[in-house]
């Protein structure tokens, strides 16, 4: 059959949903590489969107896990579409495009680390492949992260048609959304943002984080870092902070971080002249924290132990309760949004975007924290809005460049619904 023009849709699985047949490819199947907490949160709202993503590989570096996720969706969603297990070393770009070309997805949905942010970029650039990520790409020898090499590749994408979209988690993500939500519909121009993160919740272990141990002390411990009238301005990690009050959370002391948001943000919309990230903590998480960073826990330069190499923070991390073993326990709600001040028609005007989710409720749908769950669900978005080409664009992209109205709708439909007002 040869189609011209747009592709007409017609009936291909057994199961009754619909693909389009391209050149052998289907449009429709996705890669997700990455079945931990969040993966599992995006491979799931994919699978109840079968019309949307007709075959659905779920890749990780240990298959088994791949196969556990597998299993869960088989028992938990009706009508899910064909689903694929399989093992891939996600540093190695030749073995991810040996997966891609034998899956011929037409997207990656990396929810994997961020060191293998580039590895997977690139594959997908060998194979002609669109991609999403959630975070921006970090070095497993420097704790500093920067979307640079990945905004680097925005010709090399342009060149084979295809889109990379960067970011599309909560924070960044929808957080970045908020604000350009903020700027089409309420704003002649923004001049301040601050974008706070507060996680109420409970998990009841003496000591553990709701994402990757490795990355999340890694962010903890790294100086802060904001941009304030104009300029980049740097403190010693968490030694500026603050009560704010939650809605559904109540009063926090959060603290100024850096976040990989604020780079794109300043970059895409250098109309803000102050831009500053915050996240709450218990301080009986920041008490075990300097105790593991005293007693060089968190290092991660290697040391020599027993005539071996080991890196203290991956020890750390392999001691550490997996996250998405937490879900079960945790209890509480989180609040994530953006306070915003402007100006439209001259006169000034401060808006804050914000979304509450309960952990347990997260947990019912999809057995997870709601930590995974803002991050996986946004993925999910992001990945379905350049599936249908309603965020089509050839290149490499961050959220906030695109139209955000589509993403708050569907915000509201798959499970993150957020309000606004003005004070």
């Amino acid at each position: 059959m040869e189609l011209k023009g747009k592709p007409n849709r017609i009936p291909f699985n057994e199961q009754g949903f619909f693909d389009i047949i391209i050149g052998g490819g289907i449009m429709g199947t996705v890669l997700i590489i990455g079945t931990g907490a969040a993966g599992s949160v995006t491979a799931q709202k994919c699978c109840m969107l079968p019309k949307t993503f007709s075959k659905v590989i779920l890749a990780n570096r240990t298959i088994s896990k791949a196969e556990k996720l597998k299993k869960t969706i088989a028992q938990s969603i009706s009508n899910y579409p064909p689903l694929e297990a399989a093992q891939v070393d996600a540093d190695n770009p030749r073995l991810v495009s040996q997966l891609i070309r034998k899956f011929q997805p037409e997207m990656v949905i990396n929810m994997a680390l961020p060191y293998q942010d580039l590895s997977i970029m690139e594959a997908c650039i060998e194979t002609g492949v669109n991609y999403v990520d959630t975070a921006n790409y970090e070095s497993p020898e420097d704790p500093n992260f920067s979307y640079r090499r990945q905004w680097e590749m925005h010709d090399r994408f342009k060149i084979k048609g295809k889109m990379a979209l960067l970011g599309s988690g909560f924070d960044p993500g929808v957080t970045n959304i908020y604000i350009a939500h903020a700027k089409k519909n309420y704003f002649d121009e923004i001049d301040e943002v601050d974008i706070v993160d507060a996680n109420g919740g409970d998990h009841g272990q003496h000591f553990a984080t709701n994402f990757n141990p490795e990355i999340n002390i890694r962010e903890v411990t790294a100086d802060g870092r904001y941009y304030e009238d104009g300029i980049w301005k740097s403190i010693p990690a968490l030694s500026v902070h603050k009560p704010f009050d939650f809605p559904a959370v109540g009063v926090k002391e959060m603290y100024l971080m850096y976040h990989e948001e604020l780079e794109s943000l300043t970059r895409n919309l250098p109309e803000i002249k102050t831009l500053r990230f915050w996240m709450t903590f218990s301080e009986k998480y920041l008490t075990y924290l300097r105790v593991l960073e005293n007693i060089g826990m968190t290092k991660i330069e290697p040391v020599e132990f027993e005539g071996n190499k080991i890196v203290p923070l991956k020890f750390l991390k392999a001691l550490l309760p997996e996250p998405s073993s937490l879900g079960i326990s945790t209890k509480g709600k989180v609040c994530i949004g953006c306070l915003i001040k402007g100006k439209k028609d001259d006169k000034e005007k401060t808006l804050f975007v914000y979304c509450v989710k309960d952990h347990e409720d997260c947990y019912r749908e999809v057995g997870s924290q709601a930590i995974a769950y803002t991050t996986g669900v946004p993925a999910m978005i992001g990945a379905k809005l350049v599936m249908e080409n309603t965020w089509f664009e050839k290149g490499v992209y961050n959220v906030e460049q695109l139209d955000p109205t589509p993403f708050m709708n569907d915000l509201n439909k798959y499970g993150l619904p957020w309000t606004e007002k003005f004070i």
